[in-house]
């Protein structure tokens, strides 16, 4: 069975942008040290700052499942309420061959 991988769009208001930046930051680093987690890194946008996309790698479906009811992800919408300028758009990627 291979991995899951997934990309996460975040769009805040250029107000503010450097909070969520800092709750991003946040997230990923207790992200990272969870079982199931195989690689989480967080970009911004250079065409569109504000921007934020998570590039995620799951050891599956469970794992990303479980990550969702983190304490920490919960405090991340938490802080992102108010603040974005769209919803956030997960995608869970699968292959094209």
């Amino acid at each position: 069975m291979s991995d899951l991988q997934v990309v996460a769009t975040i769009p805040a208001k250029p107000e503010h942008a450097d909070a969520i930046r800092e709750a991003l930051t946040t997230l990923v680093a207790a992200t990272r040290a969870e079982e199931g987690c195989l690689a989480y890194d967080l970009f911004e946008s250079a065409s569109a700052p504000g921007t934020f996309v998570t590039v995620e790698r799951w050891t599956d479906q469970a794992a990303l499942d479980a990550h969702m009811g983190q304490p920490h992800v919960a405090a991340a919408f938490a802080a992102a309420d108010g603040a974005l300028s769209g919803e956030v758009a997960i995608h869970p990627l699968t292959p094209v061959d």
